[in-house]
């Protein structure tokens, strides 16, 4: 999958994720209305309204990019019916060859970790049969439990030829709070780095590994340090945008090939209609207000890197 999505980025020129982080803030009047007109104002409307929504904007930018990105937590708030919502938009956004990074941050160890792993990248066995869940193409993992947390995951990418996204730098800001201590003279954040390298030699595509870390665009120094201590593992970058990272931000994210890194943006691009930028397109036409904003991203992701070539 490594190799596909590098392929996918070359295709599109796109280096970018769509954040599919529904919230009925963020959904059109007349979607709730029709949604709730036919289900009830329940957790069963909520979920068709986020599902349509979803639909409309994948409809509208699957073209563009190569990656999503759903964020589970946005689904699970609405319970069973919300997680039946995140596999349907897993199942379609795959018919459009889009390639699916559960946003999950899952991290324990042992058995536990194991089931994360096989729930979403994996298969699980049931009597003589073997079924994939959730069936993401990469999940973000959590690795304050070490090595022991991350290694089932390991193991089920190696099975299914998937990968990770360790958490090593995150774009919030208070994730300093532990990221930033030092130990031994140098930031956790780079001995986390450190690990995701050494993980990722024993799980490698043809160029990159599998093993991929998330560092944040609101810190573009640190990301240039990681860039350096990670120079095979694929980098997710969030906080573009809403955020407040920008184009200029990137270049040290990615690579002299031009690869190595994926822009992650949620808001910027699903409520587009309700930024200013974008007001004209009005709630009607959200979906191509959504369209607009992918386009604009990869331009500017575009020329950032040109400006630093």
């Amino acid at each position: 999958m490594i190799q596909k999505l590098a392929e996918k980025i070359k295709k599109t020129h796109a280096p970018i994720c769509v954040g599919l982080d529904p919230m009925l803030k963020f959904i059109p009047e007349h979607i709730l209305q029709k949604a709730f007109s036919e289900c009830g104002e329940t957790l069963e409307g909520a979920a068709e309204a986020v599902w349509q929504y979803n639909k409309a904007i994948i409809d509208a930018v699957y073209d563009l990019i190569p990656s999503v990105k759903p964020q589970i937590a946005m689904y699970e708030q609405f319970g069973i019916e919300g997680l039946r919502v995140f596999q349907k938009t897993i199942d379609y956004c795959h018919s459009k060859d889009l390639l699916v990074i559960g946003d999950i941050k899952r991290g324990d160890i042992g058995s536990t970790s194991a089931a994360y792993a096989v729930g979403h990248l994996g298969r699980v066995t049931v009597g003589s049969h073997a079924y994939a869940p959730f069936d993401e193409d990469f999940a973000t993992v959590n690795p304050y439990l070490g090595t022991d947390g991350i290694q089932p995951f390991i193991d089920v990418c190696k099975e299914e030829k998937k990968g990770i996204f360790v958490l090593v730098k995150t774009s919030n800001p208070s994730g300093g709070e532990f990221q930033d201590r030092c130990s031994d003279g140098r930031p956790l954040y780079e001995w986390v780095g450190e690990k995701v390298a050494e993980w990722g030699e024993t799980h490698m595509g043809e160029t990159y590994s599998y093993v991929g870390a998330v560092v944040g665009a609101t810190y573009p120094e640190m990301g240039k340090v990681l860039r350096n201590i990670m120079p095979k593992s694929f980098i997710l970058v969030p906080g573009y945008g809403a955020q407040g990272g920008k184009g200029s931000d990137l270049a040290h994210f990615f690579n002299a090939d031009g690869l190595g890194a994926v822009v992650n943006s949620s808001r910027g691009i699903i409520a587009a209609y309700q930024q200013e930028k974008y007001r004209e397109f009005g709630s009607s036409n959200f979906a191509d207000a959504s369209r607009a904003a992918v386009i604009d991203m990869i331009r500017d992701i575009d020329q950032a890197l040109g400006t630093a070539n």
